[in-house]
């Protein structure tokens, strides 16, 4: 048991206390995870836009291919040189190309899409959980507190190997430090000895 010769102020104590459990969290996941959505939803946004685009040009696309089929049945309906014959088929074929590209083109967008809405929802969830975290770290600080104001025990929560802390003597004004190996004793005999402690103030 140590001795301080100076006044020791339990409430500034205990507010060390809640301050350092605060510590214990870090925003840096959060502020990561909203960056991240945003991001998605400006991806997601501008995917549409290019799957609209990309729509609008195979509808136009798939319209200059029905006209060049129609083009090609009314020249063997004429009978048309080989050589007319010939460009119409190329005309054709290279629209068919460009058809089969966008289309390729689309399903690539259709993956991202189908991605960022799968990214969306685990961001979601995974916003949802932080935020039910951040209430049970708010419940569990509060609780610490109310702990540490009727037992006058300060857990040390920095290595969770063992069990640790300190207990404040107001009488005497002094604090006791305190720790227990659970490997090396049972839960129960933990239990009594920091009772006994508490119970000396």
């Amino acid at each position: 048991m140590g001795d301080f010769s100076g006044k020791i102020d339990v409430e500034k104590l205990i507010s060390f206390s809640d301050d350092l459990v605060a510590v214990l969290k870090d925003q840096r996941d959060i502020n990561n995870l909203s960056h991240c959505l945003q991001q998605s939803h400006s991806l997601k946004s501008s995917c549409d836009a290019e799957f609209n685009d990309s729509k609008t040009l195979i509808e136009d696309y798939e319209k200059k291919i029905e006209e060049c089929k129609k083009k090609t049945e009314k020249a063997k309906a004429e009978v048309v040189s080989d050589a007319d014959m010939e460009i119409l088929e190329q005309e054709l074929e290279a629209e068919l190309q460009k058809e089969a590209a966008l289309m390729e083109e689309l399903r690539v967008i259709n993956n991202e899409i189908s991605d960022l809405e799968c990214q969306r929802v685990s961001f979601e969830e995974r916003k949802r959980n932080m935020k039910k975290n951040e209430k049970d770290e708010l419940r569990a600080q509060r609780m610490l507190s109310m702990y540490a104001s009727v037992t006058n025990i300060i857990p040390d929560l920095d290595d969770h190997s063992k069990i640790s802390g300190h207990i404040v003597h107001r009488d005497n004004k002094a604090v006791e430090k305190f720790e227990f190996d659970p490997t090396k004793i049972s839960s129960f005999e933990i239990c009594q000895s920091i009772w006994e402690m508490i119970n000396k103030q």
